[in-house]
């Protein structure tokens, strides 16, 4: 009888072990999901005079993060067609340490922007992949685990930023600024090796998913495309932001290090917002309130930087980014927008291959807009449309519904709009006859 108590428990204690490992290697994932992107960022002056880069080719290096994440983010679902979820997962984060290991060690300007694409397509990979793990894994903790791994991707972002210097400086190279982190990457390979090297063990249900799979197509669906204009919304007013408003508040008389601090509070704010915004998300049924308050929070802020930039600075920067939290909450969004974890990175990859594309035309076009007035007027008035347009497509997306469902009554539609046509042409080839 003393034993029984130590057999029930030892089964729970390998199950929390085991979440408890899962968890960790999703956490480890998610902060190598910037890290190469920003470090880039940070050592871009050194980058171009080590390899002679051109403005033109620059200016692929720091566009190629959201092209990557739009065209190889929508190749995954083929890939969970095919293998499983771990085994893509490795795959993706070997392309990331090759990449990031391949670039520090060429001098041709063109191998380094390939095999730059071979790490970020590790990366959009990831993307598409992390609300799906959080779906088949945490179902029951999808606002906590998604703020989780948002903090880890903004820690990662952080890092990235403010450690690459430091280090191509300790190191005399900017290649160590930017290569030290595929050593990151290679950290979280052992941790889905176990999981990628085992072999289903239940192969009917495999099938099943993989046909449920096949079956969700969000581009068929109102609810996909809502989903993806509101991600590609909120993504377009991040880049933005981290591309020009340093420009903006030095044209508003800060100095260029002022100005790279308030872009960094900005980030700083953001991160205890990506832990709560998915939690909140999850516990409230109706989304309606929290997307427009977080659209209207944009609104102030973009107002208060057109009117009063220097003023209220610190002010509109908080707002700012308190309203941005719309990108965790697009995060969990996708995960309870869909009933299977199949559903769900077939939703994740359609919304942020849309969305990504979208979002690369944001610091474009507040580009065009400040280049062609000469002021942030414009430009403010753009990213105050696309709020408006972000908190439009968020109603849509804020009643519980899902994808699955959606699709399911567009072909019962579709099937009985094919009858009521084959019966229509019967009855007049019946009358002609």
């Amino acid at each position: 009888m003393v034993l029984e108590p130590a057999a029930a428990v030892a089964p729970s204690g390998r199950r929390v072990r085991g979440t408890l490992l899962v968890l960790a290697a999703m956490l480890l994932v998610a902060l190598n999901l910037r890290t190469s992107i920003t470090s880039v960022g940070s050592l871009l002056t050194e980058v171009r005079a080590g390899l002679h880069l051109s403005g033109l080719m620059a200016g692929v290096v720091t566009t190629m993060p959201t092209i990557a994440f739009a065209v190889f983010g929508a190749f995954t679902p083929v890939l969970v067609r095919r293998f499983a979820a771990p085994r893509v997962l490795v795959a993706a984060m070997a392309a990331l340490v090759a990449g990031q290991a391949l670039r520090v060690i060429t001098d041709s300007a063109v191998i380094f922007v390939v095999t730059g694409a071979l790490a970020l397509s590790g990366i959009a990979v990831g993307n598409v992949l992390m609300p799906m793990l959080v779906k088949q894994h945490f179902p029951e903790r999808t606002g906590l685990v998604t703020g989780m791994y948002s903090v880890s991707m903004s820690i990662g972002a952080t890092v990235g930023a403010a450690a690459a210097v430091p280090i191509a400086h300790a190191f005399g190279s900017w290649r160590a600024g930017l290569g030290v982190w595929a050593i990151l990457a290679l950290a979280a390979i052992p941790l889905w090796l176990p999981a990628a090297l085992r072999r289903p063990s239940a192969a009917p249900a495999a099938v099943s998913g993989a046909k449920a799979l096949a079956r969700v197509r969000p581009g068929a669906t109102r609810l996909g495309w809502a989903m993806a204009i509101f991600f590609g919304a909120q993504s377009l007013s991040g880049y933005a932001a981290m591309g020009w408003l340093p420009t903006l508040f030095r044209d508003a008389g800060f100095a260029a290090e002022h100005a790279g601090l308030l872009l960094g509070i900005l980030s700083v704010v953001g991160v205890p917002m990506g832990l709560i915004m998915p939690s909140l998300a999850a516990r409230v049924r109706r989304l309606h309130g929290l997307i427009l308050a977080l659209a209207g929070l944009m609104i102030v802020s973009y107002l208060g930087m057109m009117l009063a930039p220097h003023a209220g600075a610190y002010l509109w920067v908080v707002v700012l980014s308190i309203g941005q939290s719309s990108f965790p909450l697009a995060l969990t969004v996708l995960g309870l927008r869909a009933r299977t974890p199949e559903g769900t990175v077939a939703l994740s990859a359609f919304a942020q291959s849309i969305g990504y594309l979208f979002a690369a035309l944001g610091p474009l076009l507040v580009g065009y807009f400040y280049g062609l007035t000469g002021g942030w007027t414009v430009p403010m008035l753009f990213l105050i449309g696309i709020a408006v347009l972000q908190a439009v497509a968020g109603l849509f997306i804020a009643a519980p519904r899902f994808v699955e469902d959606e699709q399911s009554r567009l072909s019962v539609e579709d099937e009985q709009s094919r009858l009521s046509v084959e019966d229509e042409q019967s009855r007049l080839g019946v009358e002609g006859g």
